[in-house]
């Protein structure tokens, strides 16, 4: 970087720098990101008739695009560069171009907060570089986000290198299983990895004689004579391939079929799923706006992990003794639960045998208000008595500890990392949506912004919970690192400021192993394709379509003057992320879209009124003076109702049997379960370009992407499809086709849960073999939990105080 603004300074560009730093400064600003740097440097080639080739191509050009932020001082003007993904440099340029130095974070983050006037000279730094270091880590940054190909890859390394310690850790781990005090696959007569593998070889030459299809019980006896326990397959056929692969990984140890070997491995019996404040139940009650997707995303996922584990321990042989998968979702019980099951501390989940909602109150210190829903911005000063109190229902539930507790956003994480801190159990981290990198300038201005969002709980939280646990799952890349245009959730706790509070100088290792990709999937017994008529109801499918194009309803505006046209579709909670009124003001400035399409809305609320938070009231306002303002009232149908999933299912469909499209134009979006839904029931998507949904399409063409800041564009977008199809009336037809194709390979919740448990087999079984490497990062993590979360919990906490007097 260093050469290419050397070469920038003694060449005739340094006129071009110098004039587009002084064009910076005539905006009257002193912080500028990407966009606005790209958008400024477009302007200044413009304005100062540059070939086309100097935006892109020239030394300039080339700095410029590298260039993620800028900050100017009276002397000095920083550059934030990110060369790659996962890479940031910082440099120092002075006013008059003649020095350019390479700086530290440190510098970088007090310039930060003098940027602000709130600039101290000793504040508190977190580091936690030093604790990453002595794991595996991920050497290319295209491989973010596959840690258990490295874990596989390092494990099978070190097997060779010192093969003896290898069987004898490979031996413990395996002789430490067990159920209830049930020993599992090896007992205590065989005392050493060495025992172990003669006794495998005489296994192997009893079962192979035995037919293949011999159940388990009829030859076990003879097994535990041997020293092996059940646990290796429920005939002899599956005992036979388990002990083969055993014997091939103590002898030539690969990834290939160490992975194969620990996903027959029966050992995940027990599952705590955790989601704190959404409003928890089934059917009628999937969570408040803020929380919907995550509760049907935890229902699901408990179902699938049911269905998979229960598969697991059939095909180990371990249902003879009785064994079943017990999973529970913990969740707050909510006393004043406005006639819904939120208030009754059990409650069987529909569709499984032995799945749970298991409800633990908040402290009743302040009753007037623990007995009602609580905000996620909120629930911080009660997060630590909950999960004591959860602590002993689990274990009662249970009747033991369970094997895995994964944690959902930023409160359900750090509640799992108490829990897991506790019981010693596997943790595992699911953000679903970080808010730091939503809310533009969150950790700079968190000051000015506490007594709304408590960003200083929540950021400090993050940080505890995703360096605790033991892995964390993403549905996409872009979550970990971005894009090279853009900043990832993950990356953007790097290197950050809280001014007055304290500086991450380094937040966590974006190539560490304990990132993994799993992306979610969608229930196909609700949301299947359009075109499989026999499973669908058709008094359902007429309810539905008239309530979308014709009914009359207080929860309804509009009367679509032509409802035949082609319906443009968009399933939103209202917030200024999801960008609503972005969309509702592109269809009203696009007299092509208006001409050829009617805009449907689904939400959950419609007037001011039903708002729950300043930021909700406003946005609904904002789409009534659209609404308004473009004269829309016959074009667009807005239902603001609460529908049963079955319904919302059907309301794709019916979009979809008027061949029309869907619209995800969220500002940011990390991932969205709208567009797997729409994607599924075979509407062709358009989708943000900014996050993780960019993803969800990404081997297809890029006309399906869509920037919500370019409103003339993306009405572009949209006409020009509108126009293949109907030029070309298959066109729609077979978007639709590749679309659901497309989530039926990619994102479905076998492959997920095949992919969790293979997860949490293996980090459990690295921190068997490697504690020493995590217990100096978590007592940190400990550290941080007291000495810096919990003085802030207990600031809100009397902040609640303070409003109920």
């Amino acid at each position: 970087m260093y050469k290419l603004v050397q070469t920038i300074i003694n060449s005739d560009e340094k006129n071009a720098l110098s004039e587009f730093i002084l064009g910076l400064g005539n905006h009257h600003k002193r912080y500028f990101l990407r966009n606005e740097i790209l958008q400024a440097f477009a302007d200044y080639c413009h304005q100062f008739q540059k070939p086309a080739y100097f935006y892109h191509s020239s030394c300039l050009g080339t700095f410029i695009q590298y260039t993620h932020e800028i900050i100017l001082d009276s002397e000095n003007i920083w550059f934030v560069l990110r060369p790659k993904i996962a890479s940031q440099e910082v440099w120092l340029l002075s006013t008059d171009l003649t020095k350019f130095d390479l700086m530290t974070s440190q510098a970088l983050l007090d310039a930060s907060d003098r940027l602000v006037n709130r600039y101290q000279p000793h504040i508190l730094e977190i580091d936690l570089h030093p604790f990453y270091p002595a794991a595996p880590r991920i050497s290319d940054s295209r491989n973010i986000g596959q840690g258990l190909t490295v874990l596989n890859h390092y494990f099978c390394n070190q097997s060779l290198t010192d093969p003896e310690y290898w069987i004898h850790a490979l031996f413990q781990s395996l002789q430490r299983l067990e159920y209830n005090g049930i020993s599992l696959l090896i007992s205590n007569h065989i005392h050493s990895g060495l025992q172990l593998t003669k006794q495998i070889k005489l296994a192997l030459e009893f079962v192979s004689n035995l037919s293949p299809d011999t159940h388990y019980e009829k030859f076990c006896s003879h097994l535990q004579s041997l020293g092996l326990e059940p646990g290796w397959g429920n005939n002899a056929a599956r005992v036979r391939e388990t002990l083969e692969l055993l014997e091939k990984l103590i002898d030539n140890p690969e990834p290939a079929i160490l992975e194969t070997f620990v996903s027959r491995i029966c050992a995940v019996f027990r599952v705590v799923l955790i989601s704190i404040h959404g409003w928890v139940a089934q059917e009628d009650v999937l969570g408040r706006d803020e929380t919907l997707g995550q509760v049907i995303y935890v229902l699901e996922q408990a179902r699938s992990l049911e269905n998979k584990m229960r598969a697991e321990i059939k095909l180990a042989g371990l249902d003879i003794l009785g064994i079943k998968p017990h999973i529970i979702i913990l969740t707050r019980l909510i006393p004043n639960c406005e006639g819904t099951f939120c208030n009754l501390p059990l409650e069987k989940v529909d569709d499984t045998e032995n799945a749970w909602i298991l409800r633990v109150p908040f402290a009743e210190s302040q009753p007037e208000i623990t007995n009602n829903w609580i905000s996620k911005f909120e629930v911080w000063p009660y997060l630590e008595k909950f999960a004591l109190a959860a602590e002993t229902e689990i274990l009662n539930q249970f009747k033991g500890k369970p094997n895995l507790i994964i944690g959902n956003y930023s409160d359900g994480n750090l509640v799992a990392f108490i829990l897991s801190r506790k019981m010693k159990v596997t943790q595992c981290n699911i953000a679903h949506s970080l808010e730091k990198p939503k809310f533009l300038f969150s950790n700079l201005y968190w000051q000015d912004l506490e007594s709304q969002y408590h960003f200083s709980a929540q950021f400090t939280a993050d940080l505890i919970s995703m360096n605790a646990a033991d892995f964390i799952i993403t549905s996409s890349y872009q979550e970990i690192v971005g894009t090279p245009d853009t900043m990832g959730q993950y990356e953007s706790y790097k290197c950050f400021t809280m001014p007055n509070l304290y500086h991450v100088i380094d937040g966590i290792d974006l190539f560490s192993p304990k990132f993994n990709m799993v992306s979610p999937g969608v229930s196909e017994n609700i949301f299947f394709p359009y075109n499989e008529t026999t499973n669908r109801e058709s008094h359902r499918r007429q309810h539905i379509q008239n309530l979308i194009f014709h009914a009359e309803h207080q929860q309804i505006i509009g009367k679509l003057e032509h409802p035949h046209k082609k319906p443009i579709f968009s399933v939103s909670p209202i917030t200024s992320i999801k960008n609503l009124t972005g969309l509702i003001e592109c269809f009203g400035k696009s007299q092509e879209l208006q001409e050829q399409c009617n805009l449907i809305l689904l939400t959950s609320k419609l007037h001011p009124d039903s708002g729950t938070n300043p930021e909700e009231v406003q946005e609904i306002e904002k789409i009534h003076a659209i609404i308004h303002q473009y004269h829309l009232h016959h074009k667009i149908r807005w239902l603001g109702m609460r529908l049963p999933l079955s319904d919302i299912a059907e309301t794709y469909r019916v979009i979809a049997d008027f061949q029309g499209i869907y619209i995800h134009f969220a500002l940011y979006e990390s991932f969205s379960r709208s567009v797997l839904e729409a994607m599924i029931s075979g509407l062709p998507t358009f989708t943000t370009q900014f996050g993780g949904s960019l993803e969800i399409i990404e081997s297809h063409n890029k006309g399906f992407n869509l920037n919500p800041t370019n409103l003339e564009g993306t009405a572009k977008t949209i006409t020009n499809f509108l126009e293949k199809c109907h030029n070309y009336p298959e066109h729609w037809l077979e978007n639709s086709q590749w679309m659901i194709e497309r989530i039926r390979h990619k994102y479905n919740w076998d492959s997920h849960t095949n992919q969790l448990l293979l997860l949490a087999k293996m980090f459990s079984f690295w921190n068997f073999v490697y504690p020493e490497d995590n217990e100096a990062r978590d007592r940190y993590m400990e550290s941080l939990f007291h000495l810096l979360y919990k003085p802030i919990a207990d600031n809100i906490l009397s902040e609640h105080i303070h409003q109920q007097k």
